[in-house]
Order: structure tokens, then C-alpha cells, then sequence
């Protein structure tokens, strides 16, 4: 891959227009305007100091293990431990994400096809769709890297024009726009709650959850040119182009709303669609939405490749229940098919809660966020801690990098609190956010497994590129 391609690949699974449009409903109800529109660039500016200290350590570490393998290297002591339990966070943060892509752009197909045919958008056909969804990616990431890295490239331009035709339809076709101090300064709380305060940090899930993916550049940096300055640069671009880009989308799309009551209580269940449909007809409405569904599947095939790459890297190491499975490399296309596969499978797991939760969809992202974002400032805690012992790559923060990763520690442990916290009152069996439930579950999983058995045997990532390692990923080649 090119810097190009390894830039592109983070760009797409952040896609503005997957995150931004999937949760733009939840944000309408928990915050309103106020928080979607403010809330943006705050949380941009927090993610890019995270995604900055986590440059710094790509450039020293550029491998497909990634996080949990830079964790392994950073350690002082017990090193193994932190890259085991690293790696699992990455790895749920990885599946929750995938499904979070995948199932905001089911719920968005499922909206055109009501809208064009009748399709009902209910939970059992969004599932549907869901699945449909997973398994196009799947064959996808299958055919080989090639493939994946030039929709990737396409992907960069389909979601920068989308933006700018979106945005222009949305400003210049409506005769009736909201006022600038509706969409600055109007705050909406339909959560149940009373505290206002409280709400509105919940809205922050919306820019939070968007802002995610971005490792995907530390995560192909095995199959990217002049790696060591192209994956830090990957991460740093992405955050950055989605900041503006994303800005400009969302104040575009709310000064477009005609019908807030309209916009919330939509039968396709896709607040974003209605106001397409209510600013511009329903014509120019389902052709907005369709640009906006090419992102979302555009930006799910790349979560996917991302999410298998993880799962290669850590399975190769035998971190993963049937690792021999998970980290064989298809001869023809030399990718990682089955841990491809095992991508798939376990988003769908994730999203058939939506079945009997409505809330299920927010849980999922919130997942996302809080198993991504640990994994993320894991390496740069352990980073602090070497102090001046580091060993900086090409690529560093210079004396600004102990004030970037302690502010990224910082911001990391609040939102991975906030967000497991109630969304919506009062809490019932239909609203109750599962996010604790699924961290606590993979969390104990592994480290049940890690004081019972692994512990004895994981001794942490391979040394990359060896010969050792790359002869046994040739043992490892198999016609699948």
C-alpha cells in the first residue's frame, strides 16, 4: 500500500458519513443541536491529542500487531500481561466498531428500501440486512488487498464529495433554513433524564464513537510503504480531515432541518433520511441517501480489513481461542480469510440484541468506543512511564509528548466511564445499555484465561519480521 492507501483506509472507517448520519438521531434526543454541532469539534481536538501520542509510538513500532504488540515493547515489567489484555481490548473494540459500521448502514439501506419499496424498516429485516452487509464484506476482504486498497483510494473521494454535494443540496435547495441560534445554541434533552449536564455529556457519544478506527493505519503498516512515517501520518490525517469535513456536514445538516418533531419521530427510523426527504422531496432526499449508504459500506468493507489484520497479528501469537484457525493466510490471495471471517461473525453477534433492545444500536457504539480507546492509551501510558528511555521513531512529538499522552490518559478514563453509564429513563429490559455487560464479559473472559492457563505460555507478540516469524507464516499458507 501506498501512504495514500494507508491514509485512506483510517479516513474511511472513521467516514463521517457513517458515524455523524448513524448516530445523528441519538444525537437529536440527548443534547440537540447544541451539543451535535459544539460537541464535534471539542471531541475532535480530544481524539486528535490521543491519535498524536499514538503516532509517536506507531513510528517506533510500524506493525500489523499494532497496539497490543507496542504494549508488549513498552512494558518495563510484565509485559506479556499488559499486550494480552491490550489486544483484547482492541479486538472487542474492533468487532463492536464493525458492527456499529455495518449495522448503521443496514439501518440506513432499510430506510431506501421502505421508502423506494415498501420495505419495512423493522428490527427483524434491519437484522437482515445486517447480515446481507457482513458477508458482501466478507467476499470482499477475501479477493485480496488490492481490491480492498483501491476502493479504499475511491472511498477517500466518494466520501469528500458526498460531503460537498450533501452539504450544497442541503444549503442552497431548501427554501427554509433553521436560525443560527437554533443550530448553536438549542439543546434538547428527550433522554428521561433531568440533569442537563449529564445529557449533554452523553450527547459527546456521537463525535466519540465517529472518531474511531484510526489504528487501522498502525494495523496495515506491514503492507504500507516507508512505514514508520506513513502509518503515523495515516492516523494524524485522518482525525484531522474528518474534524473539518465532519463540522461542515453536521452544521449543514441541521441548519436543513425543516421539522425537529418530523425529524425524531420518522417511520424509517432514520432521522437524517427525513430531513433529506423534508428539505429537497423525497427524489433528491433517497439520491442523498444513497451517497450517504456508499460511505457507510464503503467505510464497513475497511473496517473489516482492519478488524482482520487485529486478528491475524493477535492470533499468530496464540492470543485467541483457536489462534491456528484464525491466523492462516489464504495461498492465492495471501490475506488472513478466516480471521476475516471470524471479524464478521462476531459483529453480527454483537447486533442481534436490536432484536428485543432499542437502545441496542448506541450500546454497540458505546462498546466500540470504550474497547477501542483503552486499547488505544494503553501503549501511551506505558510510554509515559519509560520517560526519556523511549525510543522515538522518525515520527515524534518532541518535548510535547509527555502533555499529550497524560491529557489522552486523562480524557481516555473519563469517556470510558461515561459511556457505559444509562442512556435513557427510566431503565427497563428494552433500554438498558449492555455496554458494562459486554466489556465485563470479555474482560473476565480473558482474564480468567490469562490466570489459569495463559500466563504460563503467552510470552507476547512474535519479533516482527523475523526470520522465525516469517517462516512460520509460510508453514502457516493454506488453501482455504
Amino acid at each position: 500500500m501506498s501512504g495514500f492507501s494507508n491514509f485512506a483506509v483510517s479516513f474511511t472507517i472513521i467516514s463521517i458519513l457513517s458515524g455523524c448520519l448513524t448516530l445523528y438521531g441519538f444525537g437529536l434526543n440527548t443534547g440537540g443541536p447544541a451539543i451535535i454541532v459544539w460537541g464535534w469539534p471539542f471531541v475532535g481536538l480530544m481524539t486528535l491529542l490521543v491519535g498524536l501520542a499514538m503516532a509517536e509510538v506507531c513510528s517506533s513500532y510500524p506493525t500489523a500487531g499494532g497496539l497490543y504488540y507496542w504494549s508488549a515493547k513498552l512494558a518495563s515489567k510484565n509485559g506479556a500481561a499488559w499486550s494480552w489484555f491490550t489486544g483484547w481490548f482492541n479486538f472487542l473494540g474492533q468487532v463492536a466498531v464493525t458492527a456499529g459500521i455495518d449495522f448503521g448502514a443496514a439501518f440506513f439501506l432499510n430506510a431506501f428500501l421502505d421508502l423506494q419499496f415498501g420495505f419495512a424498516a423493522t428490527p427483524g429485516n434491519t437484522i437482515l440486512l445486517f447480515g446481507i452487509i457482513l458477508v458482501v464484506h466478507g467476499l470482499l476482504n477475501t479477493f485480496g488487498v488490492k481490491l480492498v486498497a483501491l476502493l479504499n483510494d475511491i472511498s477517500v473521494w466518494w466520501h469528500v464529495a458526498g460531503v460537498l454535494v450533501i452539504v450544497g443540496v442541503l444549503a442552497f435547495v431548501p427554501d427554509n433554513h433553521q436560525s443560527a441560534s437554533f443550530v448553536f445554541g438549542e439543546f434538547v434533552n428527550n433522554t428521561g433524564w433531568g440533569s442537563g449536564l449529564y445529557v449533554g455529556l452523553l450527547g459527546l457519544l456521537l463525535a466519540q464513537y465517529t472518531f474511531t478506527g484510526y489504528d487501522a493505519s498502525a494495523h496495515m503498516t506491514e503492507e504500507t510503504h516507508d512505514a514508520a512515517r506513513s502509518g503515523p501520518r495515516g492516523i494524524i490525517m485522518s482525525i484531522i480531515v474528518s474534524l473539518v469535513a465532519g463540522w461542515v456536514l453536521l452544521i449543514g445538516l441541521t441548519f436543513a432541518i425543516q421539522s425537529y418533531d418530523s425529524a425524531t419521530g420518522t417511520e424509517t427510523g432514520v432521522p437524517p433520511a427525513q430531513i433529506f426527504i423534508d428539505a429537497v422531496g423525497l427524489t433528491g432526499g433517497k439520491l442523498l441517501l444513497l451517497i450517504a449508504i456508499g460511505a457507510q459500506l464503503f467505510c464497513g468493507m475497511s473496517s473489516v480489513t482492519a478488524n482482520s489484520r487485529m486478528i491475524y497479528a493477535f492470533s499468530r501469537d496464540g492470543a485467541l481461542p483457536g489462534s491456528s484457525l484464525w491466523h492462516r493466510v489464504n495461498k492465492r490471495t495471501r490475506t488472513p480469510t478466516n480471521a476475516v471471517w471470524l471479524a464478521a461473525g462476531g459483529a453480527f453477534v454483537l447486533g442481534l440484541p436490536y432484536l428485543w433492545n432499542t437502545t441496542a444500536y448506541a450500546a454497540v457504539t458505546s462498546i466500540a468506543v470504550i474497547g477501542l480507546y483503552i486499547a488505544y492509551v494503553l501503549p501511551t501510558f506505558l510510554r509515559l512511564r519509560q520517560g526519556d528511555a523511549f525510543q522515538r521513531g522518525p515520527w515524534h512529538l518532541g518535548r510535547w509528548s509527555k502533555l499529550v499522552g497524560t491529557v489522552a490518559v486523562v480524557w481516555v478514563c473519563f469517556i470510558t466511564v461515561l459511556f457505559m453509564l444509562p442512556q435513557v429513563s427510566p431503565v427497563t429490559a428494552t433500554t438498558f445499555n449492555y455496554t458494562p455487560v459486554a466489556v465485563l464479559v470479555v474482560l473476565g473472559f480473558a482474564g480468567i484465561w490469562w490466570f489459569a492457563s495463559a500466563r504460563k505460555w503467552f510470552t507476547g507478540p512474535k519479533v516482527q519480521g523475523s526470520p522465525e516469524e516469517l517462516a512460520a507464516i509460510e508453514r502457516d499458507l493454506d488453501v482455504i
